[in-house]
C-alpha cells in the first residue's frame, strides 16, 4: 500500500473509484455528512469540488492505494485565522467496505498526521459518531477524547446520534 497527496493536475481518473468508496461508505452506514439515497453522481460532484479546494489549497487529501486503485482517503484542512497557524482539522476519513480491517485506516491516520507535523501543526482536531468503528480508531491511535455532543449528526438512514470529538498533540 502507498500512501500520497492526491495531485488535483494528474489525479482526475482516480475520482470515479473516489466516487464509488464514498458512495459505498454512505450507503454501508457511514456518517460522513451525506444522506440514503447519495448516489454516485452526487459523490462525483463532490470529488470534483473536492479535487478544486485542493487546487486552491483549501485542504490537502491523501489517498491510500494499491495497485494503483484507491483504498481509502483522508483529508487535512489547515486552520487559516491569524492565532491558528499551529492547528488542523482531520477530515472525511473513509475506507471503502472491501479494505477495511486490514490497516488501512490506521496508516492513513499516521500519515496525516506525519503530514501535519511536516507543516508545524501540531494540535489536530477531529470529530466521529461516538461509539463507532472510527471511535474506536481514533482512540487506537493515541487520540484524546475531548467532548461528546449528544443528537449532532443524523446517520445515512435519518437517526440522530451522538458526535464525539477529539484532539492529538503532535511533538
Amino acid at each position: 500500500m502507498d500512501i500520497r497527496r492526491l495531485d488535483p493536475e494528474t489525479d482526475f481518473g482516480l475520482l470515479p473509484d473516489l466516487a464509488q468508496i464514498l458512495a459505498d461508505c454512505v450507503a454501508g452506514g457511514a456518517s460522513i455528512g451525506f444522506m440514503a439515497g447519495f448516489s454516485h453522481g452526487d459523490a462525483m460532484a463532490w470529488w470534483q469540488a473536492r479535487i478544486a479546494a485542493v487546487a486552491s489549497g483549501e485542504l490537502i487529501v491523501l489517498v491510500a492505494l494499491e495497485g494503483g486503485r484507491p483504498l481509502g482517503t483522508v483529508s487535512l484542512v489547515p486552520a487559516t485565522m491569524p492565532n491558528q497557524p499551529h492547528r488542523a482539522d482531520v477530515a472525511k476519513m473513509m475506507v471503502a467496505p472491501g479494505s477495511q480491517g486490514r490497516g488501512v485506516g490506521m496508516a492513513l491516520l499516521r500519515a496525516v498526521e506525519a503530514l501535519a507535523h511536516s507543516r508545524a501543526r501540531t494540535t489536530l482536531v477531529l470529530d466521529t459518531i461516538s461509539g463507532s468503528a472510527a471511535a474506536r480508531l481514533y482512540e487506537r491511535g493515541g487520540w484524546e477524547k475531548v467532548g461528546e455532543i449528544p443528537a449532532y449528526a443524523l446517520m445515512p438512514d435519518g437517526t440522530m446520534a451522538p458526535t464525539t470529538y477529539y484532539t492529538k498533540r503532535l511533538g
